[in-house]
């Protein structure tokens, strides 16, 4: 995938591009904390307490009280025994199969999932298997191959950014021997879905004795930093065992200070998962009406069936008439071929939803003769 154009972000929910102020429905900030005025002077207190970096591994000289009270607060958020921080989501899962090296027989892992589980996957010093998209079925063919002894890991997303689908934990914790554990990558999902914003696991409403839980601080939370949920032991392996952990500058004090600042603003305000669902439900509903296949996933994620060239540059011409950007992307292993995906905020407006909306189903009328015929419509 190329280098995307530079864009400038202007105020909640738009974008400066080529001297166009444009909606903007890109990006993974859900509640547009990374500009809350709260989150913005918790960093800036921060600087000039700590300052930018405190320059060393958190095993030497680069442990601070801060990133304690900021894993400590994680774990109470998300209801797990302990927490540990990185400093970049994208290490969190890579940090976690360090830990766990050579603990389990056999890898299968969602042949979508985020390249940071691929990543992570290879450091299990175990064969890894893909197995096709959410398939339990599949996965069961799988294991059931397996020795009676064997332990298996399952890596996958929480939540599959390029639609919003979730992974189904409970019917994998079901087919799983009781040895199997799961590596989730809850990048997406984490601070959005469930009653208390912990996740794909709170949404599947499963115990985490067997789940070793991933995320990141840089989407829902609008800081920045990776996080590993799970046991004292899980932990202590992480700090003892990871590479990734004892070999890098854990995250700025000013970041951890944001994400405190967030955990808090997410804890004491709850209408913020209920709006941000709200606003989704209201663009899906507008969609059907207007002749789209829409999936019904819980993620904040609206993605339109796949067009041809001829559609695709037709789309993009009406989103950029009617002053939005057009979110196109051609992304990892969820597609060949590229798509519009657009991501909904708690902070988009009425407006700014109806005019994605309207130009949408302008687009489908208009198309009637061509796309809409070619989907069956």
């Amino acid at each position: 995938m190329p280098e995307a154009e530079p864009l400038e972000l202007i105020g909640q929910n738009e974008v400066r591009w080529r001297n166009r102020t444009l909606v903007h429905f890109s990006g993974c900030d859900y509640f547009r904390l990374a500009r809350h005025p709260e989150v913005v002077a918790a960093a800036a207190r921060a600087i000039e307490k700590h300052g930018i970096n405190v320059a060393a591994s958190r095993v030497t000289t680069g442990n601070r009280k801060l990133y304690v009270e900021l894993e400590h607060k994680l774990a109470a958020f998300f209801g797990a025994e302990s927490a540990v921080i990185l400093p970049d989501g994208y290490l969190a899962p890579m940090a976690a199969a360090q830990a766990v090296s050579g603990d389990f027989s056999h890898a299968f892992i969602d042949e979508r999932s985020h390249a940071a589980l691929v990543d992570a996957s290879r450091m299990l010093a175990c064969p890894v298997k893909m197995f096709p998209h959410r398939d339990v079925a599949k996965l069961a063919r799988l294991l059931a191959k397996l020795a009676a002894n064997a332990r298996p890991i399952l890596l996958t997303d929480g939540m599959f950014s390029h639609d919003g689908a979730v992974s189904p934990l409970a019917e994998y914790l079901k087919i799983l021997p009781r040895t199997g554990m799961i590596l989730v990558d809850d990048a997406h999902a984490a601070g959005v879905l469930g009653a208390k914003g912990r996740g794909s696991v709170e949404h599947a409403g499963v115990n985490r004795a067997r789940i070793i839980h991933c995320a990141t601080l840089s989407k829902a939370f609008g800081a920045y930093g990776g996080i590993v949920l799970g046991s004292g032991t899980l932990r202590e392996k992480i700090v003892t065992l990871s590479p990734a952990f004892a070999g890098s500058t854990p995250l700025p004090p000013p970041l951890a200070s944001a994400a405190l600042a967030s955990l808090r603003i997410l804890k004491s305000e709850p209408e913020r998962r209920k709006r941000l669902s709200h606003n989704v439900s209201h663009l899906r509903v507008q969609l059907r009406k207007a002749g789209w296949e829409i999936s019904e996933t819980p993620g904040p994620i609206v993605r339109l069936p796949i067009l041809n060239f001829a559609e695709e540059k037709n789309l993009k011409r009406r989103l950029l008439t009617s002053g939005i950007y057009p979110p196109y992307f051609k992304y990892g292993r969820s597609s060949a071929a590229g798509f519009f995906r657009f991501v909904i905020s708690s902070e988009h407006t009425q407006p700014q939803l109806d005019k994605l909306a309207r130009v949408l189903a302008e687009f489908m009328m208009g198309g009637k003769d061509a796309f809409a015929q070619r989907i069956g419509r």
